[in-house]
């Protein structure tokens, strides 16, 4: 006898055939939730880290300090050297901008090193002015402030302190910053009370080693006819008659004994360097320079690599 084939169930194919289809539409459903869901969390993610990102360029809370280190057009050795010293100090909290400061060129071969450096660094403010030491260069200087750097779309103040340095002065960053924290952010006139004797910055005046004012003492400079009309005598005791006879300043801060000049003895002003420093002036030639930076381990951060060998 021939067995015969049982027919095929059509009806359990046409059920087993839905039931896949309804399972993998349930499948799909799932991921689509979850794909979603992932996308979401990674938009949110790049956003958070967008905004991370973005707080961490720009604090509002950050100090923003201009120092600007006034010399002279021939000085290229020399800025050269600055620019080493201040960009490898990293501060905190704060965002600090060095600028080299001097009067109009005058010669063929300044007009294409300057040049040059401009456009490697920017860090160049040239004033409209005749290179001069007593004849009104810090006056001009500061004047020209506001029209250089307030912006319509910028931050403002542009700055919340502007501190004139010579050449021959080394300014710890940090150091400068952490001493500003408590101080206030107007009327404020700081730095190093000379005569070396006094310790009153309200009977005297601040060195020009490293003068710091608030910015909106940089705007009452700009507008008042006190410091157009008083721009002759040693710098930094003009300074101060503009601050006295304005009123201005009202918040002193004197920064004696952090500020002070290189121990040497026949220096006046000086003492040894310490660990609380904020600045050391009359670093005059590179042995000076070279002491001051060992004995702050300046190149301490320096990382171990392959490609160099310093013991």
């Amino acid at each position: 006898m021939v067995m015969k084939s049982p027919k095929p169930n059509r009806g359990h194919f046409v059920l087993s055939c839905f039931i896949f289809i309804f399972f993998l539409c349930v499948l799909a459903s799932i991921n689509e939730v979850r794909f979603e869901g992932l996308l979401r969390f990674g938009r949110c993610a790049l956003s958070n880290n967008s905004l991370a990102a973005n707080s961490s360029f720009s604090k509002e809370e950050d100090t923003r300090i201009l120092i600007a280190v006034l010399t002279l057009p021939d000085q290229y050795l020399r800025r050269h050297f600055l620019r080493l010293v201040y960009g490898t100090q990293t501060p905190e909290d704060a965002k600090v901008d060095v600028k080299f400061v001097f009067c109009n060129l005058t010669k063929e071969d300044q007009k294409v090193m300057v040049a040059l450096e401009i456009m490697r660094y920017n860090d160049i403010i040239i004033l409209n002015c005749t290179e001069n030491m007593n004849k009104g260069k810090t006056s001009t200087f500061f004047r020209s402030l506001p029209e250089i750097f307030n912006e319509t779309n910028g931050p403002y103040p542009p700055y919340h302190y502007v501190m004139k340095a010579d050449d021959d002065t080394y300014v710890r960053l940090n150091s400068l910053v952490k001493s500003l924290k408590p101080l206030p952010r107007e009327d404020l006139y700081y730095g190093f009370v000379i005569p070396c004797g006094s310790m009153d910055p309200f009977k005297h005046y601040m060195s020009g080693m490293g003068v710091l004012v608030s910015w909106d003492i940089v705007e009452w400079i700009h507008g008042s006819d006190i410091p157009k009309k008083h721009v002759e005598g040693p710098e930094d005791k003009v300074f101060g008659d503009w601050m006295r006879w304005g009123r201005k300043g009202k918040n002193r801060y004197n920064a004696k004994w952090s500020m002070y000049n290189y121990p040497d003895p026949v220096s006046v002003c000086s003492h040894e360097l310490w660990p609380d420093t904020i600045a050391v002036h009359l670093l005059k030639n590179q042995e000076k320079w070279i002491r001051t930076l060992k004995y702050f381990n300046h190149t301490d951060p320096l990382k171990p690599s392959k490609l160099y060998h310093i013991p």
